[in-house]
């Protein structure tokens, strides 16, 4: 339970003289994470190797390079046909482990965005997983630490945020009181108390990146993949000659 995961901090030194109020009640708090959900990305389906194997198996390219090594096959030139068929196979184990380190890193981006975060409840600082941030809760920042959700700072004094994991910039950004806090990013100078706005994949926009990431991290063009099966197969022209592929909308060989 999310009451089980705060401890209250006393360091006074943490926290500046902002004057901010009391926060939620611890009431109000587990109400909201009741109605509103966990402050986590959600979980997409995860894949393990035969999944992903299957997947990698069923692309069209290479059911086309399988067909082809086939039919030489067939026609009885086993020479070319296993040279071509092994290239295939050995560019699928390939194309299966980086699909597989790609799951790895998505995890780890998905544990990334929920961070530990210092809120103010019923007057107190406790110490809380990013999970359990809920719309309404203050966030007490300093340097160093990670935003937990999107929030408006309250107060701040000579703020500033790596917001390099949205932009790709790496400059910090100087926020104001009033200015919006972004769910993932750093805090890299001063202190600040901001009022969480919006928890979970509805709202924040590391949460929109990171969705807007998985398909074009899961998915590798089928015509790259032709490409390499060519490439490595290209020292023996004679079975390269005469397969045509559909290439950015055209016919190539």
């Amino acid at each position: 339970m999310p009451a089980n995961t705060a401890n209250t901090v006393t360091n006074p030194k943490a926290e500046p003289d902002t004057g901010a109020a009391d926060g939620l009640t611890q009431q109000d708090a587990h109400a909201r994470l009741r109605s509103d959900g966990y402050n986590e990305l959600p979980a997409a389906r995860r894949r393990d190797i035969a999944v992903i194997s299957l997947e990698v198996v069923r692309e069209p390219m290479f059911l086309l390079l399988v067909g082809a090594g086939a039919i030489y096959l067939l026609l009885g030139d086993s020479g070319d046909a296993l040279m071509l068929l092994g290239f295939v196979f050995v560019v699928m184990g390939i194309t299966i482990y980086q699909e597989y380190k790609t799951e790895r890193v998505l995890e780890a981006l998905r544990d990334l965005t929920s961070p530990r975060a210092l809120v103010v409840r019923d007057g107190v600082e406790h110490r809380i997983s990013g999970r359990d941030v809920v719309r309404g809760d203050i966030l007490v920042l300093a340097e160093g630490d990670r935003v937990a959700a999107d929030a408006v700072l309250l107060s701040c004094n000579d703020f500033a945020a790596d917001e390099s994991l949205l932009t790709g910039e790496s400059v910090p950004v100087a926020r104001a009181a009033g200015t919006p806090v972004y769910s993932g990013t750093l805090v890299v100078r001063g202190l600040g108390r901001a009022e969480v706005t919006a928890t979970g994949a509805p709202a924040g926009r590391a949460a929109q990146i990171f969705d807007a990431m998985i398909p074009m991290a899961r998915h590798a063009r089928p015509e790259e993949i032709a490409r390499s099966v060519l490439y490595l197969a290209s020292a023996d022209s004679s079975f390269v000659t005469g397969i045509t592929l559909p290439v950015d909308g055209g016919m190539r060989i």
